[in-house]
């Protein structure tokens, strides 16, 4: 894969599993995160080209700089990945409006400032691919900033899907239960009542993400947009 790829929050779990699987592909990488010092030892892992810069998603003039940057080195853009966001647990009862504010400046309009700040690089034939969740297609109790978030994402995915085809395609990934630090971090008891619940009867590995969105910006996919693929064991069924 000879291509040019953005990932934003790439600093994370799934974001890291993602920029592997392009780099495995031999893509040159933009990674973005708030954190570029612990990206820069990251990148410098990979075995392709990887540059890494400091976007915070939900400042505008940050992500205006960025495309600026992103233009002086690359030019263009094949594919653009929006991995960045926040999860938090937060009851709806004693949610305060700046903890929605801030859940869904980073999890949807960091998502729309990124895009449309990019899009002029994009190539003809290029491709966006939203991390979405599992949680913007069913809810999630005490998250539903995230949870409203992330279904803002799915509708844009698909409003993109219909604006920007047939040049460009656009889909989104929606990961359910991924064996990750949050998920470690929760008790064993709820762990397994949560994998008791899977059809298939573990958690995914962010891999498994990962492979989906290099499925989504190859040439097998070629007649997908505006779809939502389902990483989630079987728990949800759209």
């Amino acid at each position: 894969m000879s291509s040019y790829v953005l990932i934003t929050g790439a600093n994370g779990e799934i974001g890291r599993a993602v920029a592997r699987a392009f780099a495995a592909e031999g893509a040159t990488l933009a990674l973005t995160d708030l954190n570029p010092a612990a990206l820069e030892s990251f990148a410098a892992e990979l075995p392709t080209e990887a540059h890494v810069f400091r976007h915070d998603v939900a400042n505008g003039e940050e992500t205006a700089e960025l495309a600026r940057q992103l233009t002086e080195r690359f030019g263009a853009l094949d594919t653009v990945i929006t991995s960045a966001g926040l999860y938090e647990h937060l009851p709806f009862a004693t949610l305060k409006p700046g903890d929605w504010a801030r859940g869904i400046a980073i999890n949807l309009d960091g998502v729309y400032l990124t895009l449309q700040a990019v899009l002029p690089l994009i190539r003809e034939g290029g491709s966006i691919i939203n991390i979405a969740s599992m949680a913007g297609h069913r809810g999630s109790a005490d998250h539903a900033p995230y949870a409203s978030a992330k279904g803002g994402v799915l509708a844009l995915t698909r409003s993109l899907a219909q604006e920007l085809g047939p040049r460009i395609r656009v889909n989104a990934i929606s990961p359910g239960l991924i064996d990750t630090r949050m998920m470690q971090s929760l008790a064993p008891d709820r762990v397994q009542k949560a994998i008791e619940g899977l059809p298939l009867r573990r958690l995914g590995r962010v891999e498994e993400v990962a492979s989906v969105a290099v499925f989504l910006a190859g040439p097998g996919a070629s007649y997908i947009s505006g779809e939502a693929i389902q990483v989630n064991g079987g728990l949800y069924m759209a």
